[in-house]
C-alpha cells in the first residue's frame, strides 16, 4: 500500500469513491428490473432513455452494449448528485464489502516490489507464514509464471482469488536457495487499529492509531485498550489523522467507551430522524485521560466520533481542523446485477448540535481542535507513511528483519517519524500548557 498523498483539491488525502462510506445499510431492489419491464408511455423519462439508448446503439460509430449504457446511466444520476453518491458494479463492489468488512482473501504476505517481488514478512497466523514462507523470500514465479518485469499490479492478479484455492509460489531465500510453497488462499483480516504502544513509560501514556471504521474496528479497539491496561496505561493518545470514515455504528460503538450519558450523534434526512445514545454500561473507558490527534485529512465517521467526544468534553483533540464531511451514505445492494447504489440520505449533527458539513450555509466547517499544531507537507507525509502505508511487522518477524537491514543497509522496518502533533499530547499528559499554533 503507497503512502496517501494529499490531494490538492481539498478532497482528504488518498480518497477514491469509497472512502467517505460513512453509514452501512442493505436493502434489495427491483428497480432495474422494472425498467426492462415497462412499456413505451408509462414513463415519459423511462421512455426517453429508450430513445437515446437506441440512437446510440445504431448509429454510435462503435460497438456498445446495452448492459454498459444503462450502468453509464445510473453511475451518472447518482454521481451528479453530489462528491458522495455513486452507483458501483463488479469489481467495486468488492472493494466496498473489503472496505466496510475489515477482511479480504489473501495469503497473508507483505510484499515490497525490486526487479522481483520480495516477501517483507508473512503476517502472524497467515496462510503465507503456515506454508513456510520467510522474511527476504524472492518470489520468482507463481503457478508458473515468471514474476520478473511485471507490474505489481499484475502479480497481485496472480496471487489473488477465490478463497479455499491455492497458489503456488516458487521462491529464493536470502540463504540463495530456492523452493517451491503451495498457500492456501483465505480470508484475512485488513486491521484499522495499528500501531498500539505504550508512549511515555514514566506517565504510562498508550497510543492507538485508528486508520478506517470497518464492522472488526470495534473489537480491535477493545482488544488494543485492554492490551495496553494490562501493560499499565493510564492515559490513551487516539490517532485519527488520516482516517477518512468508515462504518458510522463503529465510530458511534467506540464514542459509547467513553461516554456514559446524553445524544452521541444524530442523523437527519427525509424520514424521521435517527438519535445514537450512550450507554453507561458500554462506558467502559468512561475514567481513562483522552488525547485525540485529528487533521485535514480526518473526515467522515472519524469526526462523528472527535466531535461527540469534544462536545461531550472527554477527550482534547490536538492537532488542524477536520476535513467536514457532515453527510451520510445509505447503501442498497441489488444482487442480480452485482450492483450497489450509494446515496447521501442525511445530514449528521455533533451532541451540541453541529453540522460539520463543509459549504453548508450559517457554520463553520470541520472540528476545530483545542490545541493547534500545524505540521508541514514532508512532515505530513512521514506520519502517514507510517500509519497507513505500512503493515507493522509481528513480533516473530523482528529479528529476521533487524538482521536483513544490517546486511543490506536498507530500512526495512518503518521507524516512528518525527511528530509535533504527538509531541504536543504527550506534553498536554505531562502538564506542560501551551497553545502555540505553529
Amino acid at each position: 500500500m503507497p503512502p496517501l498523498r494529499p490531494s490538492e483539491t481539498g478532497e482528504p488525502v488518498g480518497a477514491t469513491k469509497i472512502a467517505f462510506l460513512l453509514g452501512t445499510f442493505f436493502g434489495m431492489g427491483l428497480m432495474l428490473a422494472i425498467l426492462d419491464l415497462w412499456g413505451p408511455g408509462e414513463e415519459t423519462d423511462v421512455e426517453h432513455y429508450r430513445e437515446v439508448r437506441d440512437l446510440v446503439t445504431t448509429t454510435y460509430v462503435g460497438d456498445v452494449e446495452e448492459a454498459d449504457l444503462l450502468e453509464h446511466a445510473l453511475e451518472g444520476m447518482l454521481g451528479g448528485l453530489d462528491a458522495y453518491s455513486d452507483y458501483y458494479v463488479s469489481e467495486e463492489v468488492d472493494e466496498i464489502d473489503r472496505d466496510t468488512s475489515g477482511q479480504t482473501i489473501g495469503i497473508g504476505v507483505i510484499l515490497r516490489y525490486r526487479d522481483a517481488p520480495q516477501v517483507l514478512f508473512p503476517l502472524s497466523g497467515s496462510p503465507a507464514r503456515e506454508a513456510g514462507l520467510r522474511v527476504g523470500d524472492e518470489i520468482l514465479a507463481i503457478d508458473g509464471n515468471e514474476t520478473a518485469g511485471l507490474e505489481s499490479s499484475d502479480l497481485n492478479d496472480l496471487i489473488q482469488g477465490e478463497a479455499g484455492t491455492s497458489v503456488v509460489l516458487r521462491v529464493r531465500g536470502l540463504d540463495g536457495r530456492e523452493r517451491e510453497h503451495e498457500v492456501e488462499r483465505r480470508e484475512m483480516p485488513l486491521p484499522s487499529v495499528r500501531r498500539v504502544r505504550l508512549l511515555d513509560d514514566e506517565r504510562d501514556v498508550g497510543y492507538i492509531a485508528l486508520t478506517s471504521f470497518t464492522n472488526r474496528s470495534v473489537e480491535e479497539f477493545d482488544e488494543a485498550v485492554d492490551r495496553l491496561l494490562a501493560d499499565g496505561m493510564r492515559a490513551l493518545v487516539l490517532d485519527l489523522r488520516g482516517n477518512q470514515g468508515g462504518v458510522l455504528a463503529s465510530a458511534v460503538d467506540i464514542a459509547r467507551r467513553f461516554v456514559t450519558e446524553g445524544v452521541l450523534t444524530s442523523t437527519r434526512g427525509r424520514g424521521e430522524p435517527n438519535v445514537e445514545r450512550a450507554d453507561p454500561e458500554f462506558a467502559w473507558y468512561a475514567e481513562l485521560p483522552l488525547v485525540l490527534l485529528v487533521d485535514g485529512s480526518s473526515a467522515s465517521a472519524s469526526e462523528v466520533l472527535a466531535g461527540a467526544l469534544q462536545d461531550h468534553r472527554v477527550a482534547v483533540l490536538v492537532g488542524e481542523p477536520t476535513y467536514g464531511k457532515g453527510v451520510v451514505q445509505t447503501i442498497t445492494r441489488y444482487p442480480e446485477r452485482r450492483a450497489i447504489a450509494k446515496l447521501t440520505t442525511s445530514y449528521y449533527f455533533t451532541p451540541a448540535e453541529r453540522c460539520l458539513q463543509r459549504g453548508t450555509e450559517g457554520h463553520d466547517w470541520g472540528l476545530l481542535p483545542e490545541l493547534s499544531v500545524e505540521i508541514d507537507q514532508d512532515a505530513r507525509l512521514e506520519v502517514y507513511r507510517y500509519l497507513h502505508g505500512t503493515f507493522e511487522p509481528p513480533q516473530e518477524a523482528l529479528p529476521a528483519l533487524e538482521a536483513w537491514e544490517q546486511e543490506s543497509g536498507e530500512e526495512l522496518i518503518v521507524e516512528p517519524p518525527a511528530d509535533e502533533q504527538l509531541d504536543a499530547a504527550l506534553a498536554i499528559f505531562a502538564g506542560e500548557l501551551f497553545r502555540e499554533v505553529r
